[in-house]
């Protein structure tokens, strides 16, 4: 008999050391009573959001490249830098544009000589009119022609049309530049969109000019942006559509951020939890809920996001639940509160 009531014991402690040591229920011969917060939960209408991934560009990008063929003498910025609108990028070794000075004075000395002879036999009625007007207009050819040979020496350096950031390098110094092929790429960060891709189940309800709320997760930081471009046609394969939105000028975003936006779709029914309810436990989160007689009970919740001094439910609690915080004595299952 003995031995059996000790085994009877050794289990009962037993039980009592696997219990919940985080929030050990009151004994019910010894209910404790406490003055505490209580409040009781409705379901209220929030705006409800719709999130999308984004990257933040340059609404300004500039490809940089040389109008005559020639080796690159000089390129002395990189990705990265800063240039200004006037400065030169890149010097090109204007050899060809050179000869085809030459050249092309050459033709317009002697379309000169032509003329003036022309111009003499024409005076002497030695030379008909069809034939001075012949020779004048090659002189005019070739003059426009040595203009444009010249205008093309100038061409030897490269400047930058724009403020902005290099964010692209094709070419280095030694490369032949050709005319058209890009040798640098630049970005105006004065000017910046974030593009993202909307379902089509959406699409329908953004418009140009809309707010949505654009995070940067990287800056930890919130601010609004402004629908600039809803691209009608969606992608393919996606089948979403592609949306620019414009930042404020001095956003402080860099180009190739990644960016979350929220769109507005109306609004939703919630629990809100005020922040000072909440309980946190080894990494989750719980609240006390007051039963019909007063007693508290722990319960595991799932939370969203915080508006203001309070925190959306979305799981682990229900629409009339009433909860008890900032007792006067540190709460836990089994306590008997009063409200205050």
């Amino acid at each position: 008999m003995t031995k059996k009531y000790l085994l009877i014991v050794l289990t009962a402690l037993a039980l009592q050391a696997c219990g919940d040591v985080g929030d050990r229920p009151v004994a019910m011969s010894a209910i404790v009573s406490t003055q505490a917060k209580t409040s009781t939960l409705k379901s209220v209408d929030v705006d409800a959001h719709y999130v999308t991934s984004g990257t933040v560009t340059s609404d300004h990008r500039v490809s940089i490249s040389s109008r005559i063929s020639g080796y690159i003498r000089k390129l002395s910025v990189r990705e990265g830098d800063r240039v200004k609108k006037g400065q030169v990028l890149v010097r090109v070794d204007p050899v060809n544009a050179r000869q085809a000075l030459v050249q092309a004075e050459a033709d317009l000395a002697n379309a000169k000589a032509d003329l003036q002879r022309y111009e003499s036999l024409y005076r002497d009625h030695a030379a008909s009119q069809q034939q001075l007007d012949r020779v004048r207009l090659r002189y005019k050819l070739t003059r426009s022609q040595a203009a444009q040979a010249r205008n093309q020496l100038g061409f030897s350096e490269v400047v930058s049309p724009v403020n902005g950031v290099v964010v692209e390098k094709r070419l280095s110094k030694g490369d032949l530049a050709q005319p058209g092929a890009a040798i640098l790429s630049l970005e105006d960060p004065s000017s910046l969109l974030v593009k993202t891709y909307v379902s089509e189940q959406y699409v329908s309800a953004i418009h140009a000019g809309d707010k949505v709320a654009v995070d940067i997760l990287s800056m930890q930081r919130r601010m609004v942006g402004i629908v600039r471009q809803v691209v009608e046609a969606a992608d393919a394969v996606s089948h979403q559509f592609l949306i620019k939105i414009a930042l404020d000028k001095n956003s402080e975003a860099h180009p190739g951020m990644y960016a979350q936006v929220g769109f507005s779709t109306g609004t939703r029914k919630t629990l809100m939890l005020p922040l000072a309810a909440v309980v946190e436990r080894a990494g989750l989160h719980g609240a006390y809920i007051v039963d019909e007689k007063s007693i508290v009970h722990y319960r595991q919740i799932r939370l969203g996001q915080k508006r203001g001094n309070k925190v959306e439910v979305l799981a682990g609690l229900h629409d009339g639940d009433v909860i008890a915080w900032a007792g006067e004595k540190p709460l836990q299952t089994g306590m008997k509160v009063q409200g205050k």
